[in-house]
């Protein structure tokens, strides 16, 4: 499954996930573990455009700023 992360701080993560025979990006946010770890799934949408839409909502960081996880 591909991922992305954010090159600042790796909090905001976009995953591609097959979902009922169609492709679904998924954007989370991951926790630091001083504050007790953990993740929150900010939104599905199934193309670029939407999710570039979903990150300037709802994220401080865009689609310049993702880099593939390692």
């Amino acid at each position: 499954m591909p991922e992305w992360v954010c090159g600042c701080c790796g909090r905001w993560r976009v995953s591609v996930e097959l979902i009922r025979q169609r492709y679904v990006y998924r954007l989370v946010h991951h926790y630091p573990p001083h504050f007790g770890g953990g993740k929150n799934v900010l939104g599905e949408v199934g193309s670029v455009p939407e999710l570039a839409e979903l990150l300037r909502r709802r994220t401080p960081v865009s689609l310049a700023d993702l880099r593939e996880a390692a």
